[in-house]
């Protein structure tokens, strides 16, 4: 039995808490990682995992073995990336989870660079403008945008970017420039469901917020998208999500003379799993390509 593999193993059981998940994300057979389990307990002549209907929990001595485990085998892959020398660059699987519309305007048309950093390595993306569960779908990193509501997540903000109120000229056109958050309320608001439709602003130390109102609510923001840029209304959106049309006048920005406030780009690592340094780069990586927006950065418990 190769010991840095059943170690692996055991580690992705507990923290998807089934074999068949652990199966999944490790792309094998799930007889195979319940023989591997089977054959770990016979070495070390203890119970590490506790069935039950419920799933898999570790037994005391499987949790104290989990931690040890995990810390092991992070280091080894520290001291095999210092011995292979910065050179060498990363290798294996990297599961990445980002936002739909994000990745597709400002990760994935520089993933070549960091691809070829790194030519033993395989990335993976999960679009998914949802925070999924990290753990159970076996992510390392997570890109979200926002304030973050899972008080157990490790995450590093890697940029900071600018809110606006983003229309089309076309719609402008038809609708009028609103001059203050007042003239909204007789416009077409285009609502992000994920977000409140109050819309705040702050100008000269007085915050404003208007309630704002329209016909089309949507899910995910490549939506948001579609409907600004087929002129039927105005939206607020980071900056990000409009880059392009933004550099070719395709959309403008209105009420300028009122601020917004600002969004953070984090990266989010599993709670209660080692975060790898395959991550850790990725996340770096991720930070110089969104350098021109940022600010400093900090871990923290998000």
């Amino acid at each position: 039995m190769d010991r840095y593999q059943a170690m692996a193993t055991f580690i992705r059981v507990v923290d998807t808490g089934s074999f068949s998940a652990a199966a999944r994300q490790l792309g094998v057979g799930q007889p195979a990682v319940s023989k591997t389990i089977a054959q770990l307990e016979a070495r070390l002549q203890v119970s590490l995992l506790i069935r039950s209907t419920h799933g898999l929990t570790p037994t005391e001595a499987g949790q104290n073995f989990y931690e040890r485990a995990r810390n092991a085998i992070q280091e080894a892959d520290e001291a095999e990336l210092a011995a292979k020398g910065a050179g060498a660059g990363l290798s294996g699987r990297l599961r990445v989870s980002a936002a739909t519309t994000f990745a597709r305007l400002h990760i994935i048309p520089k993933l070549p660079l960091f691809l070829a950093q790194n030519p033993h390595l395989t990335v993976e993306i999960i679009l998914d403008d949802r925070m999924i569960d990290l753990v159970a779908e076996g992510v390392d990193i997570s890109l979200r945008m926002g304030t973050l509501a899972d008080s157990t997540a490790v995450a590093r903000r890697v940029a900071t970017g600018g809110r606006s109120v983003l229309a089309t000229p076309a719609y402008l056109k038809r609708a009028g420039i609103p001059q203050s958050p007042a003239d909204l309320a007789t416009h077409e608001a285009i609502i992000y469901s994920q977000l409140p439709s109050l819309w705040s602003f702050l100008r000269d130390g007085a915050a404003v917020s208007v309630s704002v109102s329209g016909r089309l609510k949507v899910s995910a923001a490549e939506g948001i998208r579609a409907a600004v840029l087929a002129d039927m209304g105005l939206t607020i959106a980071s900056d990000w999500m409009f880059a392009p049309e933004l550099e070719d006048g395709a959309v403008v920005r209105v009420l300028e003379a009122w601020s917004l406030a600002s969004i953070d780009l984090w990266a989010v690592f599993p709670a209660g799993r080692m975060m790898t340094a395959k991550a850790r780069q990725f996340a770096d990586f991720v930070e110089s390509i969104m350098k021109p927006a940022n600010t400093p950065c900090s871990v923290s418990r998000a």
